[in-house]
């Protein structure tokens, strides 16, 4: 589809309530790059379409206009900053109609290769337009809380049982998921249930509902098609492959042709793949005798591998399944053998440790990750039991992934909010040698009252005899003594700036907080934070001074 769309700018000002047309779908953001995103919406009438835009809530001094009068909105915002945030409001050319608030925001996409900590939301076959899909929506919201979700993705059978219009307006943006389609861009791919349409073999109600890349706008390769597609943020590379049928996924299919030469002029340190019918899995669905999935672990795998992919993610089956590091395997479950497994732990720092990457780039076969995230609106049989799976999951929930420099942290969470999976890949060479020391940065002495949590993190930073900063070393924050507690997982893992940080959250109780940082072989001046809670503004005692040893071995 292809709209024209006209600039302009505009002083904000209040606009009277309009009583002639209401906003039945969205506004929902797609396209996000660092210079632009599209705003979209539905109306119940006909209307001229505007969005009014600005840095600041108290002035959206700029607009974008569309041309004609419709109920399908569609407005293409340019000449933006990167990184940015903008609040927005939509509405008509004389009436604003949603928004001009602090719920209603956008942030740019950050410049390609920028190293910024990102957080994306994965969820898989959440369709069901049900209470089990709005469980599973709350505990990410409560795990995230305000950390904005950054981007998110879904793995296609978005709206059950046919992938028509109305079944996406109950499955995504009625009492669903409205609160992060205003304020995050949207991925999706299309799943089997979402080409049942009457309108097979295509265009389908998804091609109307979201606008995505065709011509390499977001990063990444031109596809010319909707159905499969790349894009960049920071420094992630995305590839969006179509696996609902053959014509994909053939030898020499316009995909798989694209899709290798889309990865060969790839160079960010992170490449992640999604589609919707898995490559491995025991689950309601089995990899080894079902035809799709068995043409994309046959067909696309191998190149995905040969370019270094790191993460590959797909739903179909209502479970959850996550692998070992693994390479090379593109035969039946039968056919594993133990040198495919390249890291046979669970990749938990505080387990048997992070799976570990020697390149940061996309370098081949170095290693790949493969989750099965089918189960964000239901759950159903199978045995669960691929071989090359460390985690199997008959359980509701979402998947996250935090991405910060050479540094990915993954946690599955069920619908109660509880963490049923986590690990984490470390990305780079890691130099420690006999004169590697840890110094402090920043973060000590902080006041702050009690409950809250401290306005900067505790950070330390590696180097090596050279004064030289040293990435993927594991440095643990522990509370020694007061009240208090850390939100991150332990250990943590120096970035290639050799900084590692932790944010501690103050008890109930007033008094001194000591938190120890620590790790093992390094030399070099005690590392130890104090942070004073206060109760009903009293004045905070004097810090006390404690003295803490790093471990030399």
């Amino acid at each position: 589809m292809t709209f024209l769309f006209i600039a302009g700018f505009l002083v904000s000002g209040l606009f009277e309530p309009n009583y002639g047309q209401s906003v039945i779908r969205g506004p929902y953001l797609q396209l996000g790059t660092p210079t632009s995103v599209v705003v979209k919406w539905r109306t119940d009438q006909d209307a001229d379409s505007r969005v009014r835009y600005g840095s600041s809530l108290s002035n959206l001094n700029e607009s974008t206009v569309g041309s004609g009068s419709t109920t399908e909105h569609e407005v293409a915002l340019t000449g933006l900053s990167p990184d940015t945030k903008y609040y927005y409001a939509i509405g008509t050319s004389s009436t604003t109609l949603a928004g001009g608030d602090e719920k209603h925001f956008f942030i740019t996409s950050p410049n390609p290769g920028t190293k910024k900590p990102t957080r994306i939301w994965i969820l898989g076959d959440s369709g069901t337009k049900d209470e089990k899909a709005r469980a599973v929506r709350d505990a990410y919201y409560n795990f995230t809380g305000n950390r904005h979700t950054d981007l998110w993705l879904m793995l296609g059978d978005n709206a059950y049982g046919r992938g028509e219009d109305e079944e996406y307006q109950m499955a995504v943006f009625e009492d669903m998921y409205e609160e992060m389609l205003q304020k995050s861009v949207l991925w999706p791919t299309l799943g089997n249930h979402d080409i049942k349409t009457d309108s097979s073999p295509g265009p389908f109600p998804y091609h109307d509902i979201f606008t995505l890349p065709t011509n390499g706008e977001a990063g990444g390769l031109a596809s010319g098609t909707e159905d499969y597609y790349s894009f960049e943020y920071a420094n992630i590379h995305f590839v969006c492959l179509n696996s609902t049928s053959t014509k994909f996924i053939k030898e020499g299919s316009a995909m798989l042709s694209w899709l290798e030469a889309d990865l060969a002029a790839n160079n960010q340190d992170w490449t992640i793949a999604f589609w919707h019918h898995p490559a491995y899995s025991k689950g309601s669905h089995d990899s080894d005798d079902e035809g799709l999935l068995v043409r994309m672990r046959e067909l696309a795998v191998p190149i995905l591998e040969d370019y270094g992919i790191d993460l590959m993610l797909s739903g179909h089956s209502h479970s959850y399944e996550r692998s070992f590091l693994i390479d090379r395997h593109y035969g039946e479950s039968n056919t594993l053998t133990s040198d495919m497994i390249l890291d046979e732990g669970d990749g938990r720092p505080d387990g048997d440790g992070a799976y570990r990457k020697a390149s940061l780039g996309p370098t081949p076969h170095e290693g790949s990750i493969y989750i099965v995230n089918g189960s964000s609106g239901k759950t159903s049989g199978g045995s669960l039991d691929h071989p090359i799976m460390i985690t199997s999951l008959k359980t509701l929930g979402s998947l996250v992934f935090d991405i910060n420099d050479n540094q990915l942290d993954a946690t599955f969470i069920d619908s109660n909010g509880e963490t049923r999976d986590y690990f984490t890949i470390i990305k780079g060479d890691l130099n420690v040698g006999p004169s590697t020391q840890m110094i402090k940065v920043s973060g000590d002495g902080q006041t702050a009252p009690v409950g809250a949590t401290l306005p900067e993190p505790l950070v330390v930073e590696v180097q090596d005899a050279d004064n030289k900063p040293v990435g993927g070393v594991a440095v643990t924050f522990e509370i020694t003594s007061g009240n208090g507690s850390l939100s991150e997982r332990q250990p943590r893992i120096t970035s290639s700036n050799g900084r590692a940080s932790a944010t501690l959250i103050l008890g109930d109780t007033g008094g001194d907080v000591i938190v120890m940082a620590s790790a093992s072989g390094l030399s070099g001046s005690p590392q130890t934070f104090t942070a004073t809670a206060t109760v009903d503004n009293e004045p905070p005692a004097p810090p006390m001074n404690v003295r803490i040893e790093t471990s030399e071995e």
